[in-house]
């Protein structure tokens, strides 16, 4: 696994960036594996004006993205289709067919976890973008997920919950159950762009680069992969330092 570490959240950002171009740049027609959350914002951000400035084109790119609430979509602003949308899609030229999420109001959950993983199986992502959870949760894959699942619907934590409430108005609106990527279609990225920043993270990175390889931190998985980057800020790479 490669480490770089940040001063702040905008270097951390400015670095992801570098990973994240250089994929769509020797590849137009790449598969980005996307994420939600705060942590990504700056990253998108950047795209947003690299393509504003520099004319990069996401008209032949292809998306698919980790997760998404169990019960939103797009009618919802606390959905994760409906945020993908306001903080990169709408400022790009990509084509939103070419954008896959799953779908949070599936009548029949089962088959839509099924629909998403037969998706994956011929979408392999180019670049995985990750964030990491202060349980060390990457995606909705609380600790204890198998590191062979696939896509499946999860039950929140109540640390999950809490951290997602600032997303929220209050933390009663969270929803309690959301769609997720598996550990084994993460790990089938050809490349896996993780970020971290906060102290809140430190525990959490230190897992995920130097702990054991368990399902109890879910992205010491990632210790396996043979293509990983860390992109984390000072705070967050305390413990590793």
């Amino acid at each position: 696994m490669k480490v770089i570490i940040a001063k702040d959240y905008e270097e951390m950002s400015d670095k992801a960036f570098d990973v994240m171009a250089e994929v769509v740049k020797n590849n137009p027609k790449a598969v980005l594996g996307l994420a939600t959350g705060s942590t990504p914002v700056g990253l998108y951000k950047r795209m947003i004006q690299d393509h504003e400035k520099n004319g990069t084109s996401y008209k032949n790119v292809s998306t698919v993205n980790l997760d998404e609430y169990a019960g939103l979509d797009y009618s919802s602003d606390q959905s994760y289709v409906y945020f993908m949308r306001t903080n990169l899609f709408d400022h790009i030229d990509i084509d939103l067919k070419n954008t896959n999420i799953e779908n949070g109001k599936a009548a029949d959950r089962a088959a839509e976890c099924e629909r998403y993983n037969k998706l994956l199986e011929t979408m392999k992502q180019d670049i995985q973008v990750l964030g990491i959870g202060s349980n060390g949760h990457i995606a909705f894959n609380e600790p204890g997920t198998p590191f062979g699942s696939v896509t499946h619907i999860v039950d929140l934590t109540e640390s999950t919950i809490k951290d997602n409430s600032r997303m929220f108005r209050n933390v009663d609106e969270v929803p309690r159950q959301a769609f997720t990527m598996g550990l084994k279609n993460i790990m089938n990225a050809k490349k896996i762009l993780i970020l971290a920043n906060g102290a809140n993270k430190a525990r959490a990175v230190y897992g995920l680069v130097r702990g054991d390889v368990t399902e109890a931190v879910p992205a010491s998985v990632l210790q396996l992969h043979p293509d990983c980057t860390l992109v984390c800020d000072e705070a967050a790479a305390a413990l590793i330092k």
